[in-house]
């Protein structure tokens, strides 16, 4: 059903075609035209011709005149100019002696002359004015209707010259005739010529419908070609212009659209963040707070009487507020540099001491848990910010040893790579699940709860190694090799 409205629309739109239109129109104008010229020639054509024919007969006797003015008139010249008009003429002198006859002294056309001069008397005022009359006259038993001029040559001779009117009847007839059927084969050849020609017209506009549709369906690729200077030629620039304009203005609207839409997904990830941020705060502020409030109420209500269990007490009490104190100061060092308000300030300075002295502050667990650290390294300087990258290497330092097997290996190295620095930190133990290696870096996050618990690990310490290399735009991350699992981060290199 829906194909068949579209069918229907496309045919009357062929109907109702500028092609068409200019087509039928100008057919319309030249069939108008040749009516009206076939109408005139019916009507018109014939005192047309009697008119043209009074002046020419005038003509001819005034050349007559002059010739017998001159003495040098004689049958044959008066015969040049009768044949040059198919005029009949007789010319007879006062006496009525013929002088010149063009037919003779017998015929129809003789005798009808002859009767002409008969009639001189009836027409005496009109002689008198002119020296001559101009009259049509009609004799149905003889010549029929003919043109007659009547008079008298300044020497006194009277004249008689007669053209038949059936020519000139018979003239406009065929003159109309022909004028109706030429005119009848212009129309048709001039409706098939103006249809084919105005597709010259009407193609740019089709053209210009068609872009102006595909424009109207967001599709701005689409040019007009060019016309000339004309108007249609300025309407395609018109809308190639505009079509120009909408790309560009649908253009910084799907760009706002797009910043829009990450301003809006960036705001529900933020809320998102603050709703997992509180939940996981929460979640490991729970434990100590519980523990301090439990040890505390002990203490208060004297459960214990021995200094020594008291004294325990307490420790527990200083120790799980150190570890939410120790918390507290990793959630603002990461918010800090999360959000760009700790500023990365570089400075060059030596890699290998900042790690040394790091070794040596735990010397002494080392040796309690037999553990080995490996670090043959010489000096090297780098770029970057000493007080962030101390809390860096601080953070892979203590995961490899909350992580590493007792009796195990620590190897801290260097690797050179073009114009960076790679620091390793390795340590002997089990491989970290593959399906948490990139979860490592999320706040909060603990491949093993219990035994991240058991030394007082918060799930931060990695997050804020993602967050600070971030800030110096260096890469970071972990493998898991033969033996352990091995963290690692770039600096910059570069000589002064």
């Amino acid at each position: 059903m829906i194909i068949g409205r579209k069918t229907r629309k496309k045919r009357k739109t062929r109907k109702t075609s500028i092609q068409t239109k200019l087509a039928v129109i100008t057919t319309i104008i030249m069939a108008a035209v040749i009516v009206v010229s076939v109408l005139a020639n019916f009507s018109m054509l014939k005192p047309f011709y009697v008119y043209r024919e009074k002046k020419s007969i005038v003509s001819t006797y005034e050349k007559i005149n002059r010739l017998y003015k001159k003495k040098t008139a004689s049958d044959t010249a008066i015969d040049l100019i009768t044949r040059v008009h198919n005029y009949r003429m007789i010319i007879a002198n006062a006496s009525g002696e013929l002088q010149y006859s063009s037919e003779g002294k017998q015929g129809v056309m003789y005798n009808s002359m002859i009767n002409s001069l008969d009639s001189i008397g009836k027409i005496n005022k009109q002689i008198k004015e002119n020296g001559y009359a101009v009259v049509t006259g009609t004799d149905k038993s003889q010549s029929g209707t003919s043109i007659n001029l009547i008079g008298y040559l300044d020497n006194g001779y009277m004249i008689v010259i007669t053209t038949p009117m059936e020519s000139i009847q018979t003239s406009a007839l065929l003159s109309g005739q022909f004028t109706a059927v030429v005119g009848f084969i212009l129309v048709i050849m001039g409706a098939i010529v103006m249809f084919l020609y105005s597709k010259r017209f009407t193609r740019p506009i089709e053209e210009m419908s068609h872009a102006a549709r595909r424009m109207s369906e967001l599709d701005f690729d689409v040019k007009v070609k060019s016309y000339g200077d004309d108007e249609i030629g300025r309407l395609g620039e018109s809308i190639n212009d505009l079509s120009t304009r909408l790309e560009e203005i649908i253009s910084e609207l799907k760009t706002a659209n797009v910043q829009l839409q990450n301003d809006i997904e960036k705001k529900v990830q933020i809320d998102e963040m603050r709703k997992e941020f509180l939940s996981h705060v929460s979640h490991e502020l729970k434990t100590p707070i519980a523990l301090i409030q439990g040890y505390a109420e002990g203490l208060k209500d004297n459960i214990l009487d021995d200094p020594e269990s008291q004294e325990f007490y307490c420790d527990v009490i200083g120790d799980e507020a150190k570890k939410m104190n120790k918390m507290v100061q990793k959630l603002l060092t990461l918010n800090q540099i999360e959000f760009g308000n700790n500023q990365v300030n570089m400075e060059h300075f030596d890699i290998h001491e900042l790690i040394e002295n790091m070794i040596s502050a735990n010397k002494i667990f080392f040796e309690k848990t037999h553990v080995t650290v490996e670090f043959k390294e010489k000096p090297t300087y780098v770029w970057a910010d000493e007080f962030m990258i101390e809390e860096v290497f601080g953070n892979y330092f203590s995961n490899a040893r909350n992580h590493v097997t007792e009796g195990g290996i620590i190897r801290v190295r260097f690797e050179k790579r073009d114009t960076d620095l790679r620091v390793y930190v390795f340590n002997s133990g089990q491989h970290i699940p593959e399906e948490d290696i990139d979860k490592l870096w999320v706040k909060f996050y603990k491949v093993d709860k219990a035994r991240t618990r058991e030394y007082g690990g918060s799930g931060i310490g990695l997050s804020i190694v993602a967050a600070t290399m971030n800030a110096h735009g260096k890469e970071y991350g972990v493998a898991n090799v033969e033996g352990g699992v091995e963290f690692y981060f770039d600096l910059d290199c570069t000589k002064e």
